[in-house]
């Protein structure tokens, strides 16, 4: 098994997170090669025939090819895993997918304007009333998945799946854009059962390879 992308990236952090969860180590069950952003890769013939996109992550398992960060998860979590982070059933399937497309095409769809506005703008080219709009955004979409965790402890009922993993990246980053850009984003505001439910998320050991430089 091979994974092509960076370790800094958000998509690439959910297959390396949820590889750890179903308990396959890198360089032992799978080989992670760089690539991406200065690593390059991605523009050559060789990996285009593998990701017409040019994107990272890319997940080659003998010789079934797969892009797109959410679908390698539900197709790792399927093929090896026993039904903990994404279960069989038809319904709670549905509960952890929904919340998957959720992160997706609205969560990180909204926050990703600050992200890339902050990390990766120059400051002359900022437009800080968008990156704080982005931000807002998130903020308000995040005070639902709160009302959702006043009521249980992860975000499809009792037990963490694929929804709390790739929510709790687009937290990580929420957070992390509140604590270094406050000036510029305002205050971050305070969802307690949010809060609490990411504590839970990150104290996983598997979360471990997301910090690892």
């Amino acid at each position: 098994m091979k994974l092509y992308g960076r370790r800094s990236s958000i998509n690439v952090q959910k297959v390396l997170w949820c590889l750890a969860e179903l308990g396959r180590v890198e360089g032992r069950d799978f080989e992670r090669i760089d690539a991406g952003l200065a690593f390059g890769v991605i523009d050559t013939p060789e990996y285009r025939r593998l990701n017409p996109n040019g994107l990272v992550p890319t997940l080659v398992d003998g010789d079934f090819v797969l892009w797109e960060s959410n679908s390698i998860a539900r197709y790792l979590a399927t093929a090896y895993g026993d039904g903990a982070l994404l279960p069989a059933d038809a319904r709670a399937r549905a509960d952890v997918e929904r919340w998957m497309d959720w992160q997706l095409g609205t969560l990180w769809a909204t926050l990703r304007v600050a992200f890339l506005g902050l990390t990766r703008t120059p400051e002359a080219q900022r437009d800080y009333r968008a990156i704080a709009g982005s931000y807002d955004g998130a903020s308000r979409l995040l005070s639902i998945a709160d009302g959702v965790l006043q009521g249980q402890p992860y975000l499809a009922g009792d037990r963490f799946t694929l929804a709390d993993l790739v929510v709790a990246l687009c937290v990580h980053r929420w957070i992390d854009l509140g604590d270094r850009f406050a000036d510029r984003v305002g205050e971050r505001e305070t969802l307690p059962a949010l809060a609490d439910w990411y504590g839970r998320a990150t104290a996983r050991p598997a979360f471990e390879v997301v910090l690892r430089p």
